[in-house]
């Protein structure tokens, strides 16, 4: 099985922190600090960037614990329930998702500022959006490059614009210097935080660098120390040049900032840098984030396909594909919205970093003697103040004077929770998918819902064509592998006559209620119904040889595949038959469990078994069915 390659170092990872962490704040920070805070927004940069290399300590630490792919979701796997490790991961997708989106959206918006130019504009971004998810389909070294060179363009534009800057300051423009208050300063510092946002994307390659204990730590704080340097720097000689009443109403700031310096054509060039800069931020999460992905289907907290690694580039290239539609999905519903999208971001990424922040007090008493490469000094007082200080962000931002309420940003965020709540049913539906012991209680709640609308699961139509493939097993002992309310289980029952016998078998004891329930009323005594609860693992060790085996709605289930198909084996005569049929695509959206997304893949894990099968698909209305059927073989020949 192909796995991810662990090729990357330090200058690579380091051009990611960079480039992950500098967000659009340093590039739009300067307009949006003027209109809360004016100069002083200079110090909201300041006490944000000392916060922000404080906070780099605790993913370093994580990361030093846990040098896995998942990242945000591996810390919180150890640090949480499963349930609340999957909500972590979730928030994180869509922080990662929405990030992207801001990015390019205020990217496009630098290079082509004319609003009338939709279609150009749209057009480029979705360009450059395949083309980035096409470079990391192809190979993490290639996206490595990608990252370096994207970087050094970044670093460099931001230092075209500081160093000349210096020079040409008018002291004058830093008065007043605090216009709006003190208290100001920490709304500026709510709406800039972004910019600070992606030190997990670093940790989604854990698996594919080189000593990433101690890689990854150096590369994160350092990195969130050279972001800090230049987003103070440039917004230090932004209000130097630009006065700040004129850079609040301006869509580009460091446009005017360069206009300035460089003259019109310098202010192209400037602009066109900054494109590049901020594409090269969304580069980080694109490639980063099916990491993430990936490790949530391992753990099958997400749709287990995803977890495939391409046998040539060594990619998550399914993950990948994914990612791609929903960047492109995002980007559509975000085109034009920037604004709105930094206010969407903004809560939920807070919200996520409150709870990476607290995982390290609860790992360091939790899980004490695990080795850290790395570990925050004055962790429990540091954590918490910077809970205090998150949690205070969002009150002043919601309740700006303590005695009304920002309707918009309580929309905001009611929206975001909304977002993070929609994660649960999602949970309930993966855990239904593959949990065994969840789906016990689910299907005994559903028992008289599926007796109910049994025509509809199961037509009778199916339901003959099942007794047709079994052929004449008059008088025969037959073993039906999940039997659920007898549906199938009734027509069995006459099939075989009351000379031969049937074994029915499920893992719910409510449905089993409503089979015996049903044979009884029809004088079906030669059925034996056996309740299974480890059904998913096993045949039922009281079986006796029988002479043909039937499962409905049953493969999807089954943990260990093989080892069934062996049990089933050992009660065949050579040449007894086996008829499976099971659901699939189900309401044509939820896609299979992976092995059954492949008809030679069923037919290898049947004929691995000691089974000869045809696999068929028929549709449905809204789901379709996959048929398994042939015999047990001596020789390995085919069924004819």
């Amino acid at each position: 099985m192909a796995e991810l390659k662990r090729v990357l170092g330090f200058w690579t990872i380091l051009s990611l922190s960079i480039g992950s962490i500098m967000g659009t704040g340093l590039f739009f920070g300067a307009a949006i600090g003027s209109g809360y805070s004016g100069n002083a927004s200079i110090i909201a940069w300041i006490i944000l960037s000392v916060i922000a290399v404080y906070i780099s300590l605790y993913f370093a630490e994580l990361v030093s614990m846990y040098p896995k792919a998942g990242g945000v979701y591996e810390f919180s796997k150890h640090a949480y329930s499963r349930f609340g490790s999957f909500l972590m991961g979730w928030v994180a997708w869509l922080v990662g998702n929405l990030t992207t989106a801001l990015l390019v959206v205020a990217a496009i918006d630098y290079l082509i500022p004319d609003p009338s130019q939709l279609w150009l504009k749209v057009g480029i971004s979705i360009l450059f959006i395949v083309l980035l998810n096409l470079i990391a389909y192809f190979g993490i070294e290639a996206s490595a490059f990608m990252l370096i060179v994207l970087t050094f363009i970044s670093v460099g534009i931001l230092m075209s614009i500081i160093l000349p800057g210096i020079f040409q300051l008018e002291f004058g423009n830093y008065s007043p210097f605090f216009a709006f208050g003190y208290t100001s300063i920490f709304i500026t510092i709510f709406f800039i935080a972004e910019s600070f946002f992606g030190w997990e994307s670093a940790t989604y390659l854990s698996e594919e660098t080189q000593n990433p204990e101690k890689v990854i730590p150096k590369a994160l704080i350092l990195g969130t120390i050279i972001v800090g340097f230049l987003g103070i720097a440039v917004n230090a000689v932004a209000f130097g040049i630009i006065p700040w009443k004129t850079l609040a109403s301006s869509s580009a700031p460091l446009s005017l900032v360069s206009g300035s310096l460089f003259g019109g054509f310098g202010m192209k060039i400037v602009n066109i840098g900054i494109f590049i800069a901020l594409i090269g931020s969304a580069a980080g999460g694109i490639i980063t984030m099916p990491r993430l992905i990936l490790a949530l289907a391992r753990d099958k907290l997400f749709i287990s396909q995803f977890s495939s690694i391409h046998g040539r580039f060594n990619t998550p290239y399914k993950a990948i594909i994914f990612q791609t539609i929903v960047s492109l999905i995002v980007f559509g519903m975000a085109f034009g919205r920037y604004r709105e999208l930094l206010s969407l971001l903004l809560p939920l990424g807070l919200i996520m970093y409150f709870f990476i922040i607290l995982a390290v007090p609860i790992l360091r008493k939790k899980e004490p003697n695990i080795r850290r490469g790395f570990k925050v000094p004055f962790v429990h007082l540091g954590s918490f103040i910077l809970l205090l200080f998150i949690f205070g962000l969002l009150a002043l931002w919601a309740f700006p004077d303590f005695s009304s309420v920002n309707q918009s940003a309580f929309n905001t965020l009611k929206l975001g929770f909304s977002l993070i709540l929609v994660g649960a049913p999602i949970y309930l539906m993966l855990n239904i998918y593959y949990n065994p012991d969840i789906l016990i209680e689910i299907n005994d709640l559903l028992a008289y819902a599926t007796l109910l609308m049994e025509r509809f699961i199961l037509p009778k139509k199916i339901r003959y064509e099942l007794l047709t493939l079994l052929g004449d097993v008059k008088g025969k002992k037959v073993l039906e592998f999940g039997c659920s309310v007898g549906t199938f289980t009734l027509y069995l029952a006459q099939a075989v006559g009351p000379k031969g016998r049937i074994y029915a078998t499920d893992f719910s004891s409510r449905d089993l209620m409503i089979t015996k329930r049903r044979l009884i009323k029809r004088g079906h005594l030669h059925v034996t119904v056996i309740q299974d609860e480890h059904q998913v693992n096993r045949v039922h060790p009281s079986i006796p040889h029988v002479d043909a085996v039937v499962s409905i709605g049953m493969m999807g289930y089954l943990q260990d595949v093989k080892k069934v198909l062996r049990e089933m084996r050992e009660l065949l005569p050579y040449g007894g038959k086996i008829v499976f049929v099971d659901y699939a695509d189900f309401f044509k959206v939820i896609p299979n469990v992976a092995w059954l997304s492949d008809d030679r893949t069923i037919e290898k894990i049947f004929r691995e078994a000691g089974f000869s099968v045809f696999v068929t698909r028929k549709k449905g209305l809204f789901w379709n069915y996959v048929y398994v059927y042939g015999i047990k073989f001596h020789e390995n020949i085919p069924y004819v």
